[in-house]
């Protein structure tokens, strides 16, 4: 949990963005979490009624802290897409539970806010077409489940294989790549994807979840990216959508490490890379 206070401090310090270009969420309301999840789950949850068993799966103990923390920032990753439909690009500080299922939390994650967020947008009218870019080292299997078969809301995840979770579900589109991936071949093979995804998609939104722990020090990660390629990888996934005319809201993805420093410096690359594409873009 420390680490995304320190996200902030960095993007501050290092001078990637400044004081006004930070926005504040409000925390996502039950009937958006609804979209995507079970409302009994939801509200057992939020009331601290889970049992041991399912909070364990979650990997947290509860709290009404972190009822409040969860409900925020499922608020940011709305307002980061919402803000994406407006201004071309928009990036959250935190987001990426991508393995909470329908009735279940796992995995650290509680509510799936890339799905959540994908339906939210629908119902409002702001989109019709979604695509999800999951680049986190683990597949995105609630994610891929939640939306399964959901027509408009197609889900890309591009993982370790020999990477949890260990019984993976089918995204519309899974690349699953073998242990030890360094940053050319991950790079080759992303260009090979997502170029032809947002042709044939066509999407309203991308909903990309940059993920750090493909990283060759991440101790979950089982990749082994670099600084500078998880660099490219954030700058190739924004300039693709840029060039396709698609406006595109980052979520930052899972990230393991001790040395929350250097952990945090990692979590700003996809902040770093948008003020450039976005410099790139306006001039």
């Amino acid at each position: 949990m420390a680490k995304f206070g320190k996200v902030y401090e960095r993007l501050v310090r290092d001078g990637i963005a400044t004081l006004d270009q930070f926005h504040l969420p409000q925390p996502a309301a039950l009937d958006h979490i609804m979209l995507a999840h079970d409302a009994t789950y939801v509200r057992a949850y939020c009331q601290g009624d889970l049992d041991a068993r399912a909070m364990r799966r979650i990997g947290f103990p509860w709290s009404e802290q972190l009822v409040k923390r969860t409900l925020t920032a499922l608020g940011s990753t709305l307002l980061t897409a919402e803000l994406a439909l407006q201004h071309g690009m928009a990036c959250s500080t935190a987001g990426g539970t991508h393995h909470a299922f329908y009735d279940f939390g796992s995995g650290y994650c509680i509510f799936n806010d890339l799905a959540i967020a994908a339906r939210w947008l629908r119902r409002r009218g702001l989109v019709r077409r979604v695509l999800i870019v999951d680049l986190d080292v683990h597949q995105g299997d609630g994610t891929a489940s939640i939306l399964q078969g959901d027509d408009g809301l197609v889900t890309f995840s591009m993982h370790c294989a020999a990477n949890f979770p260990f019984h993976k579900q089918s995204s519309d589109f899974d690349v699953a790549l073998p242990a030890g991936v360094e940053d050319a071949v991950y790079l080759a093979t992303l260009a090979k994807w997502l170029p032809d995804l947002l042709t044939h998609v066509r999407p309203d939104l991308v909903l990309y979840d940059a993920g750090v722990d493909p990283h060759r020090d991440d101790v979950l990660g089982k990749l082994a990216l670099s600084d500078a390629g998880l660099l490219r990888r954030d700058q190739f996934v924004l300039t693709s959508c840029v060039q396709h005319a698609t406006p595109v809201a980052t979520v930052i993805g899972g990230g393991y490490s001790k040395d929350l420093d250097a952990l945090a410096r990692r979590h700003t690359l996809i902040h770093r890379a948008a003020s450039e594409v976005w410099i790139t873009m306006a001039a």
